[in-house]
């Protein structure tokens, strides 16, 4: 059953861009990545579904090193 998940990986994410002026589904994108201001960072596993998300509103996200 464990096909298919990250075993405890997890990926930090920074909103960087504003959604103002943005498509509907870019923000409630970001708001799915638990981010709705700029500078604020989430933890979130790492999952294809995730990193699908991120990829979405790459022009307003960044992934951070750990």
């Amino acid at each position: 059953m464990s096909s298919g998940k990250s075993s405890n990986k997890a990926v930090k994410v920074r909103q960087i861009g504003s959604p103002q002026r943005r498509d509907r589904r870019q923000r409630e994108t970001l708001i799915g990545l638990k981010l709705n201001k700029i500078g604020r960072v989430a933890e979130l596993p790492d999952t294809p579904q995730i990193r699908g998300m991120i990829a979405k509103v790459s022009h307003l996200v960044q992934m951070m090193e750990d």
